[in-house]
C-alpha cells in the first residue's frame, strides 16, 4: 500500500446531499427501471477479465496488492461508513479490511463473484467483530441484521459505488479547493476555524467551497453521463 494514501482516507466528505444525484431508480424489486442507466455490457466484462488478472498477479506477487487497494479503498470505505458512524472508526475499520484480505488472498477463488463482494463481506464481520468488543456508542449503533450480504443488493451496490465515486472525485479537486471540502465537511469546522487554519479570509474560504461544491457537481453529472 502506497505510504500516504493513509492521509487521503480522511478525505471522506458527507457531501452527498450537497453534491449529489440519486443512484438508479429501482422497482420493489430492486431491478433498474426503464430507462436507468446500469452497470454492464462489455465494459465491465472487459474490467471483470483485468480484475481477475489482477487478483491472480497479486495472489503471485504481493506487491500488485496495492492496485486492488486503490481499486478497491473508496467502495470498502463506503460500505463501512454506512454502518458505523464514527468516522475515526470507520478509517480504522477500512484499513483492517485490507489487511485481512492481504492475509488471506490466497483463499480468494473466482466463482462468479466479485472482489469487492469478498471485501465486502470482510467488512460485514470486522465490524460485526468490533462491535461485539466495542462499548462506544458509534459501534452499537450499527445493526447487526443491516451487515451480512445487504450490499450485494442492486440497491445499495448502486449507492455505494456512487460513495465511492463522489470520494475519488473530491481527492481530484484542486488542492485548496479539497482541502476546504474535507475540513468543512469530514472535519465538520466552521468557516472561521478553516479560515484561521489556512491563513485566509472567510470570503476566500467561502468562494473555495462554493468553487469545490460546483466541480463535485459537474464532475459528478460527468462520470453519470
Amino acid at each position: 500500500m502506497k505510504a500516504g494514501r493513509r492521509e487521503a482516507e480522511t478525505k471522506m466528505p458527507p457531501v452527498e446531499s450537497v453534491v449529489s444525484k440519486s443512484p438508479p431508480p429501482r422497482d420493489s424489486a430492486g431491478s433498474a427501471k426503464p430507462g436507468a442507466k446500469r452497470f454492464g455490457g462489455d465494459k465491465d466484462v472487459a474490467a471483470n477479465f483485468a480484475e481477475r488478472e489482477l487478483i491472480e498477479a497479486a495472489q503471485r506477487d504481493r506487491s500488485r496488492f496495492a492496485e486492488l487497494y486503490e481499486n478497491n479503498f473508496e467502495r470498502v470505505y463506503a460500505y463501512v461508513a454506512r454502518r458505523v458512524r464514527d468516522r475515526d472508526e470507520a478509517q480504522d475499520l477500512t484499513a483492517d479490511v485490507f489487511h485481512s484480505a492481504l492475509a488471506n488472498l490466497a483463499k480468494f477463488e473466482w466463482r462468479g463473484a466479485t472482489f469487492s463482494a469478498w471485501l465486502y463481506r470482510i467488512a460485514a464481520n470486522a465490524i460485526i467483530d468490533r462491535s461485539k468488543s466495542s462499548s462506544r456508542r458509534a459501534m452499537s449503533d450499527v445493526e447487526v441484521e443491516d451487515l451480512p450480504g445487504s450490499a450485494e443488493t442492486g440497491a445499495e451496490l448502486d449507492e455505494i459505488e456512487h460513495r465511492a465515486r463522489l470520494f475519488k472525485l473530491v481527492e481530484r479537486l484542486p488542492i485548496d479547493q479539497s482541502r476546504v471540502i474535507v475540513m468543512r465537511f469530514a472535519e465538520q469546522k466552521s468557516i472561521r476555524e478553516i479560515a484561521t487554519a489556512l491563513a485566509r479570509s472567510e470570503g476566500a474560504i467561502k468562494q473555495l467551497q462554493f468553487r469545490g461544491l460546483q466541480n463535485l457537481r459537474v464532475r459528478l453529472g460527468d462520470t453519470n453521463g
